[in-house]
């Protein structure tokens, strides 16, 4: 039923959004020569190299040149072979987000993110596209593997075990344009390219530069943030480039927490964004070696961030002789990210076009504990530390490449492009213990620190080859196959392909068709990572290592690969000259999905904790829960996506763009693993996580409008209803069950975006926006199910956050 309706959808919104538009396949007119025409020019593109191709049909200068997805060197945007979203610097500035991640789910409705959580998972930046995990979004940068974070999102929910990679400490003065592919590409990228691809293109002019300044602040009147940032480029030579970038974030806390029910009193800061001070610097550079045969290129970035996070308030009778007024604990993240690419490619190694690169990155979280403390060791010595070292993590990735390419005329309608590769990639994750004050007995108050048993070094080899071939047998039809196979030291060996066709009925219509295999590895946080949360009521809860006494005591075993099929189809349009339209059913079926489950809670979860070297000490054992990431189900993913654009110019009255993008989507659970009780893995609030998590659907509508030296950009979205089985926190029979459930809906919700822009001189734009102007905010969460009657709004969600309205100024200046 679901799939008729996405193809009556399909066909009756195509032919009847006259008016539509949103592709946000935004042009790029500055730089899309450039990109195709020189090896200098993309230095740091994966796996793509210029050789001449006919062009499928002549383009203007308003369509960018894209370079995933796609082995060919002059592939636009609008005739690709699988939908590609091209989101440029200036669109996501538009948006008055400063971060990329957050700013992609503004214009991108198949682009959500939770909002904002608690313990580490408040740090991460973390996307999810089509209502599926981050881990199964893989994010190029240049084409090449960017490295995960190593923080881990820890605390029950849809993005328990996540691990994804932060694009935020990429700076946002360095980023050209991103390229969003809404396709599995597994076979093609390797790992973890389920949903679909990131790839973020960094800048690389020799000469031009510019600088930005935004201020801004919430309705509410807190959560000031300033940010500023620039980048400009300089010649190495006469045939070489080095550009720079530097961008500085400093946001305050906001709260959105209801009144403490256990005081009456507004005591409860722990709803709302997290303080955050970040600097991130890169350098993007190529250098011609000799003529356009050979040539070196590289990046590099480099960001510190420092976070602080509250905690739930501690009531003044937890330690009186400390805190005779209660005390909030926050929890502070002071992290460290970088990454390097060098590389050189070249034309002519025995007729193959060839590059060779290798990425080094690393992220190195160092989790602390301020203004808490350890109530056993007081108890024990008449004295307790108020500051804790809870943990370090760190994730490493080396990662390195050798791409072939090779076009070869056999008579058909265009040549046949031949690519192929080899990869080897390293991957770490370690685990540093805390301070020992931070894990004696039940632990420092809001996080317990690692003990010395569960930190250590983890790692693994992989290696991976790959092959894919472009074929037009006729000159309408295009055909991409592609294959690969990797082996993991760990989990084995794995195997992926993926057919892909376009078909161009006349110049203004074509079909597209992909169907393909898909895998992803389970990451080494997921396999080693384990810790526990103390909470205010004097409950404990723990996720524990797969591998570990403790989870193997309440049925955990070794985690499987992920593994997926996805097939798509679509119509692309261009009814009249200037009007776009992409329409794409897609479907992904995933068999064991890496997951929370296995819960348990009471004197079974005390056990299981306990057997990991924790003891723990608590007056209601039936508020203690521990759990374990496990393959516990296989979903079905169904959905639909729809970009359109339209530009009219007139003399009059200047130029409009008009844009509309829609995303239906639906996850279904069609198998669930069973406990060794023989009853099902997950319960009813784990499995709302998986499916209900993301909201089913999410439109946005658009305009620009460019008028002489002023410019106006409009924007309304819809976030549609989502759904949560929440726990009982009030007293009565079911609190704290793990099998009776509040079922809640989070109503949809309208958002309105405005900025006005104005360029006083031809290098000065200054705006002023909002984000959410008129205030809205999610449903609020029933008495009973927010805990300590604090927690008006879910922090698992994936609709809105709920900050409510943002106000802005901004400056940008180009030289």
């Amino acid at each position: 039923m679901f799939v008729r309706r996405v193809n009556f959808l399909l066909v009756s919104t195509s032919l009847s959004v006259l008016w539509s538009a949103g592709a946000y396949a935004d042009p790029v007119k500055a730089t899309s020569k450039a990109r195709s025409s020189a090896l200098l020019q993309q230095p740091g593109a994966s796996r793509h190299f210029p050789f001449k191709v006919r062009k499928k049909r002549p383009a203007g200068d308003d369509e960018v040149v894209i370079v995933t997805g796609t082995r060919e060197s002059n592939r636009k945007a609008r005739n690709s072979i699988a939908p590609i979203d091209v989101i440029t610097a200036r669109q996501l500035q538009q948006t008055g987000e400063t971060d990329p991640s957050r700013a992609l789910t503004r214009v991108m409705p198949s682009i959500s993110m939770s909002s904002y959580g608690n313990d580490t998972s408040a740090f991460n930046s973390t996307i999810r596209m089509r209502g599926l995990n981050p881990n199964e979004v893989l994010i190029l940068v240049d084409g090449q593997r960017r490295h995960q974070t190593s923080l881990m999102s820890y605390d029950t929910g849809p993005e328990q075990g996540a691990t994804p990679t932060d694009i935020d400490t990429i700076p946002a003065s360095m980023i050209d344009h991103i390229e969003v592919l809404r396709d599995g590409a597994a076979a093609q990228y390797g790992s973890d390219a389920i949903a679909g691809v990131v790839n973020i293109i960094l800048k690389k002019d020799s000469h031009k530069g510019s600088a930005y300044s935004q201020i801004g602040q919430t309705e509410e009147g807190d959560g000031f943030a300033v940010t500023a940032g620039f980048d400009k480029g300089f010649s190495w030579g006469k045939d070489g480039f080095v550009h720079l970038s530097y961008d500085y974030k400093h946001q305050d806390h906001t709260v959105r927490s209801g009144p403490d029910n256990r005081t009456g009193q507004y005591d409860n800061k722990v709803l709302g964004q997290p303080e955050l001070t970040r600097h991130s610097f890169g350098t993007t550079f190529g250098k011609n070696i000799v003529d356009d045969r050979l040539v070196f290129f590289g990046n590099a970035t480099y960001a510190h961030k420092h976070g602080e996070s509250y905690q739930n308030y501690r009531l003044p009778t937890s330690l009186p002789a400390v805190y005779p007024n209660g005390y909030t604990p926050i929890q502070t993240d002071n992290e460290n990210d970088y990454s390097v690419t060098v590389g050189f490619k070249g034309t002519k190694l025995l007729g193959f076009d060839w590059k060779i690169s290798s990425t080094w990155g690393e992220d190195i979280a160092d989790i602390s504990n301020k203004d808490t403390a350890n109530l056993a060791y007081y108890a024990d010595y008449g004295t307790t530390p108020t500051n804790f070292d809870v943990a370090g993590y760190r994730s490493t990735q080396w990662t390195n490449n050798f791409d072939l390419r090779r076009s070869v005329d056999v008579g058909l309608a265009m040549p046949i492009v031949f690519a192929g590769g080899a990869e080897y990639r390293y991957e770490k994750y370690d685990i540093s213990a805390g301070s020992p004050a931070s894990y004696y007995k039940s632990g420092s108050q809001g996080l317990g620190g690692i003990i010395p048993a569960i930190a250590g070094g983890h790692s693994r080899d992989v290696t991976a080859g790959y092959i894919d071939v472009d074929i037009h047998p006729i000159k309408q039809l295009d055909i991409d196959l592609a294959g690969r196979t990797e082996h993991y030291t760990d989990v084995g060996d794995t195997q992926t392909g993926k057919i892909a066709a376009r078909y161009d009925l006349s110049r203004r219509i074509a079909f597209r068709a992909a169907i393909s295999s898909g895998f992803r590895a389970p990451t080494l946080a997921e396999e080693y990572f384990s810790n526990i949360v103390t909470d205010a009521t004097g409950g404990a809860s723990g996720l524990l290592a797969t591998g570990s006494t403790g989870a193997q005591l309440i049925g955990a075993s070794k985690l499987k690969p992920e593994r997926s099929t996805n097939a798509s189809g679509g119509i692309v349009l261009e009814p009249i000259d200037h009007w776009h339209i992409a329409a794409d059913v897609y479907q992904i079926n995933i068999r064991d999905r890496i997951v929370g489950g296995g819960r348990v809670n009471g004197e079974q979860a005390i056990e299981a904790i306990e057997a990991n070297g924790i003891p723990l000490q608590t007056a209601t054992p039936s508020d203690v829960t521990a759990n374990y990431l496990t393959n516990d189900a296989s979903t079905r993913t169904q959905g639909l996506d729809i970009t359109s654009d339209y530009t009219l110019r007139t003399q009059k009255y200047g130029t409009f763009q008009f844009n509309l993008a829609l995303n239906l989507n639906r996850t279904t659970i069609h198998h669930m693993a069973l406990n060794a009780s023989g009853g099902p893995q997950l319960n009813a609030q784990l499995a709302t996580y998986l499916t209900n998590a993301t909201p089913k659907s999410k439109i946005i509508l658009g305009m620009n409008w460019n008028f002489g030296k002023f410019d106006l950009m409009l924007r309304e979205t819809r976030f549609g209803s989502l759904a949560e089985n929440l726990t009982f926190y009030a007293a009565g029979p079911n609190q704290y069950s793990t099998s009776v459930f509040q079922h809640f809906i989070n109503a949809p919700r309208w958002n309105t975006d405005i900025e006005l822009g104005y360029k006083p001189l031809t290098y000065l734009r200054v705006a002023v926006g909002a984000r959410n102007v008129t205030n809205i905010k999610p449903s609020k969460l029933p008495a009973a199910n927010s805990y300590v009657g604090s927690y008006w709004y879910s922090i698992r969600n994936g609709q809105m956050g709920f900050n409510g309205g943002f106000y802005y100024a901004r400056a940008n200046l180009s030289f």
